[in-house]
């Protein structure tokens, strides 16, 4: 990558940086409704090399982003929405300006390894990779949370997704070794570690899905109607006992709120599955959220429905469920450790078999299934 950077740029890079991807293993669309998450990083990461400028030009490329040796270029202070990866950098910097962070101009190089449309957080992992290696070239006073709240409003403000703060987080807080319990209202978090006979694996559809078209913010939309007239600012704020409340609400406003709340009641039972080492019951857990997912909230498709039926038929898997916002993209499997190459194969091979798309198994990430 540092040769790369040096011949589109002429220059070395003076800082490189980094932030991995993630799979969140229960707790969906809950994030901007004030509840509870479990992200785990995954080994994909999106990597940013930056040089200082002495003037106020951002130029800006990537390895595989693109075309190759593209260089786009804008001025500070001059973002404006393109409808490209280049709008994640737009928004950052345009998000730092207003936090009253100063920076001159510089070049950056972005080379990313996360699966693009498989919620799995490619653009948070480009976020906050970028948002440190500016931390490091200028010096900004940023710690992680405060890089996340940063990373999420550029896709908010700018890309014009209305995420929630779960993705930045997560590339900014979560490793590998466990999951991270977070509290999208206070920001609190805690360290869960994940169980030594417990592997997961994620099993990417091939369908893409798109967080800034239509469907994922009417689904927000629709969760701040029903807060609204359950009398809460989110619809986190009630409770599992407060469910027969939602059914007065009309549809699909009524799906929308029970997916939610029982949702959030689902994640702090699953980490209490992990802490106890009761996989079959967090295997549970993952099939009754893609229910929910599925019938209430509406955002599953075919294609991810088959890949979970197919998992769950498996006599290794103890559960599954859509990951990510939906509407495509991946499926996240629970199955015993030393399986998941195994289990990943299989169900990468009926998934083809039945639907004749072909899936990529992204973690364990060596896997090659169907022989190619």
């Amino acid at each position: 990558m540092s040769a790369h950077f040096e011949r589109l740029f002429g220059t070395q890079a003076a800082v490189t940086a980094d932030a991995p991807g993630r799979v969140n293993v229960i707790g969906e669309h809950t994030d901007y409704n004030g509840g509870l998450v479990l992200p785990v990083a995954i080994p994909q990461r999106t990597h940013a090399a930056v040089a200082r400028r002495t003037d106020d030009r951002v130029r800006a490329a990537s390895v595989n982003l693109d075309e190759r040796d593209a260089v786009h270029e804008y001025r500070l202070g001059e973002e404006r929405r393109s409808g490209t990866w280049l709008d994640y950098v737009q928004g950052v910097t345009r998000a730092l300006a207003t936090d009253g962070h100063r920076l001159r101009g510089f070049d950056v190089l972005v080379n990313s390894r996360v699966p693009i449309g498989s919620g799995l957080s490619s653009s948070a992992a480009l976020e906050v990779a970028v948002l440190r290696a500016l931390r490091a070239a200028f010096g900004l006073a940023l710690d992680d949370v405060a890089l996340a709240r940063i990373g999420q409003r550029a896709e908010v403000e700018l890309v014009g997704a209305r995420v929630g703060i779960m993705d930045q987080m997560a590339a900014s807080l979560a490793d590998e070794r466990g999951a991270l319990l977070l509290d999208t209202a206070s920001l609190a978090y805690r360290r869960i570690p994940l169980p030594a006979e417990l592997e997961l694996v994620v099993v990417d559809s091939g369908v893409a899905h798109g967080h800034a078209a239509g469907a994922y913010n009417a689904r927000r939309a629709e969760c701040e109607e029903a807060a609204r007239r359950l009398g809460v600012d989110v619809l986190c704020q009630l409770a599992i006992a407060d469910v027969s409340r939602v059914d007065a609400l009309p549809p699909p406003l009524a799906c929308r709120a029970r997916h939610v709340i029982t949702e959030n009641a689902r994640v702090l039972a699953a980490v209490a599955a992990l802490e106890a080492g009761d996989l079959a019951r967090l295997g549970e857990l993952l099939l009754a959220s893609h229910a929910s997912l599925r019938d209430d909230f509406d955002v599953s498709v075919p294609e991810l429905d088959a890949l979970v039926e197919i998992a769950t038929a498996d006599a290794d898997v103890w559960g599954a469920r859509l990951t990510g916002g939906g509407f495509g993209g991946a499926v996240v499997l629970a199955a015993p450790a030393g399986t998941g190459r195994a289990v990943g194969a299989r169900v990468a091979r009926g998934y083809e078999e039945r639907t004749g798309r072909h899936p990529t198994i992204v973690v364990p990430e060596d896997v090659l299934a169907l022989g190619r």
